[in-house]
C-alpha cells in the first residue's frame, strides 16, 4: 500500500493475500473520510468482491487505486479496480442478477453496484475491465 501526496493510494491484486490488503486499505480510507460503519462495510464488501473478480475472471492480476473526492459540500471515496484480462463481452448481461460466466451465483457485479452510490464499468474484450465505485459521505 502506498499513500501519495495527492491522497491517492493503491495496491496490486495478484493473489488471495491481496484481498486482505484491499479490505484493509478500503477500511482505513473510508474511516479517515468519516464514513459511518454501515457505509464502511458496504465499500469494503463491494471492493472485496471486485478484487476477487480480478483474481477469478480478470486474468489473475490487476490493481486497485483509491482516492478521496470533493463535490460541493460532500466528500466521497472512489476506488478503481482494473485488470488486463479477457474483458466482458456483454456488460448488460454481466450486470444481471444470476448471470455468471464462472459457475458462481452471479451476484458479484450487481451486488457491488447496489452497495455503492456510483458504479461505472468499462470493458474491452481482449484488453481488460475497469470498475469504478464511489461512496459519498452523508
Amino acid at each position: 500500500m502506498a499513500l501519495g501526496d495527492d491522497g491517492a493510494s493503491g495496491c496490486a491484486i495478484g493473489g488471495e493475500a491481496d484481498l486482505l490488503r484491499v479490505r484493509q486499505l478500503l477500511r482505513e480510507r473510508s474511516r479517515q473520510l468519516g464514513l459511518g460503519l454501515v457505509d464502511q462495510t458496504k465499500v469494503i464488501t463491494a471492493g472485496s468482491e471486485l478484487a476477487r473478480n480480478i483474481l477469478k475472471y480478470g486474468g489473475g492480476k490487476g490493481r486497485m487505486d483509491v482516492e478521496t473526492l470533493s463535490k460541493e459540500r460532500r466528500q466521497g471515496l472512489r476506488a478503481v479496480f482494473a485488470d488486463q484480462g479477457p474483458g466482458i463481452a456483454d456488460i448488460a448481461q454481466a450486470m444481471e442478477d444470476g448471470y455468471s460466466s464462472g459457475g458462481s451465483p452471479g451476484l458479484g457485479l450487481p451486488g457491488a453496484r447496489r452497495l455503492v452510490d456510483d458504479f461505472l464499468i468499462d470493458s474491452i474484450v481482449g484488453k481488460g475491465t475497469t470498475v469504478t465505485i464511489v461512496k459519498w459521505t452523508r
